[in-house]
């Protein structure tokens, strides 16, 4: 058993601090939220992740977990101090590090003994380096301490999955021991342990997250393609990704990625390299392919239904993806500020994320069901591909909407079954989009 302190109680640090107290371990989790620290000492935990309350619970009451604001109370006597804190994009789109600067000199002031600090955090390459010269400058020679990068891999709403089933585990050090040390935490686990050093290690996140990212905007603009040429993207990306070279994931045509990594990480990535004297024009035009698959939804409703001030759009789904309630850079928020500016109004429902998406956009109509966001509608955008709305009675729901428009942002449901109800039906890549004309089932019923 190892006593452990992780520095920083989101998704990622939370999830690691619970999963490793899981394993065995003596675990602190430290973060200077104060508000944040007492709701989860009371079994509050503030963000929604399938299996992470339980996963709290259990190990608060088997006192492997425990929750602080205090550094000396977190780190001496720990074996491992993690840094797990944000670094969000910068005015530019480099990582600002303020945070893990901050927590590197706070760690700094506390160590005893001989300590081995763990990047957790995504950070730009060379910032293992840096920690370890804010540590040294804090406290000299007196104190003996190494620094390991071990980047995170977690999906949010797959977390604590993710983490105790990893397809692979990346350290990073100067010290090769030091990071065999950090690998003996994991030695539950049978996965490939690559051990490379600091830099090598931080660029391995960068490019992985830039490459998925990558993936979904080709099959995007293939996406775009197919809807002018009257080929179906799910087949295409099914016949490619039968191709050994290629593979399945990550093929899945829409509205664009989201969530706090895939942007943040491709920017500071393309911000190293422009610095440095490269030219990422791959990555900048990742990230402009993604920006008007969004800009996309409002072309397509504007298409169909005309000028959009007075309409009503109802908007299923708020999070970035399913299984979480983060609404950082989600598809649905800046496609909503979108038909708010076009003077559209928005009705829109989420099984969970609701209440964060409320603070970016606290004056649209948030219903409590599909039913009541597509009520008088004239058209439903699918933002985010919950189980539950694959759930949705056409039947019902039909008649409940002033005009039937489905602009299916995710390609979850079947056109013929809509067009049965009376839909006219878009999906992203699946052929030349459908033009308005008469329904016939609307016109048996007279509409």
């Amino acid at each position: 058993m190892s006593r452990i302190c992780i520095v920083g109680t989101g998704y990622v640090g939370l999830v690691t601090g619970a999963c490793f107290a899981d394993l065995g371990n003596d675990v602190v989790c430290l973060d200077i939220d104060q508000a944040k620290v007492d709701s989860l000492n009371d079994g509050g935990i503030p963000i929604f992740e399938p299996g992470l309350d339980d996963l709290v619970i259990r190990n608060q009451a088997a006192n492997r977990l425990t929750f602080t604001t205090s550094y000396t109370d977190g780190v001496p006597g720990a074996d491992f101090v993690f840094i797990a804190v944000d670094t969000p994009p910068g005015p530019a789109g480099e990582a600002d590090l303020t945070s893990v600067e901050s927590a590197a000199a706070m760690i700094a002031g506390e160590l005893e003994g001989r300590t081995i600090v763990v990047d957790k955090s995504t950070v730009p390459v060379g910032t293992g380096d840096l920690v370890a010269e804010l540590i040294a400058r804090h406290r000299g020679n007196e104190i003996e301490f190494h620094v390991v990068s071990n980047p995170e891999f977690l999906r949010e709403g797959s977390a604590v999955s993710d983490f105790l089933n990893p397809d692979r585990i990346v350290l990073g050090s100067e010290v090769r021991e030091s990071a065999e040390e950090v690998a003996t935490l994991y030695r539950a686990f049978d996965c490939p342990i690559i051990i490379t050093d600091l830099r090598t290690a931080e660029m391995i996140k960068y490019a992985s997250n830039a490459f998925l990212a990558t993936r979904i905007s080709f099959i995007n603009e293939i996406a775009s393609v197919c809807d002018q040429l009257g080929a179906d993207v799910t087949e295409v990306a099914r016949g490619m990704g039968l191709d050994d070279r290629i593979g399945v994931g990550f093929l899945n045509a829409g509205i664009g990625w989201g969530g706090s990594c895939f942007r943040k990480d491709v920017l500071a990535l393309e911000h190293m390299a422009a610095v440095n004297g490269c030219h990422p024009q791959l990555l900048r035009a990742v990230m402009e392919i993604n920006r008007d698959m969004r800009r996309s939804v409002v072309r397509r409703l504007r298409e169909e239904l005309g000028e959009l001030r007075g309409k009503t759009i109802a908007v299923l789904g708020l999070s970035f993806k399913p299984n979480t309630d983060d609404v950082r850079d989600a598809p649905a928020i800046e496609i909503i500020r979108l038909l708010v500016n076009e003077g559209a109004q928005v009705r829109a429902f989420d099984p969970v994320a609701a209440a964060r998406a409320a603070e970016e956009l606290p004056d649209i109509h948030y219903a409590t069901d599909v039913y009541e966001a597509m009520t008088g509608a004239d058209a439903v955008v699918l933002a985010t591909e919950w189980n539950e709305f694959q759930e949705i009675d056409w039947q019902r729901a039909g008649p409940l909407m002033e005009n039937r428009l489905m602009i299916d942002g995710r390609n979850v449901y079947q056109s013929d079954e809509l067009r049965t109800h009376g839909f006219i039906y878009q999906g992203v890549g699946r052929g030349t989009p459908q033009r308005r004309e008469r329904n016939p089932a609307l016109a048996a019923e007279g509409l």
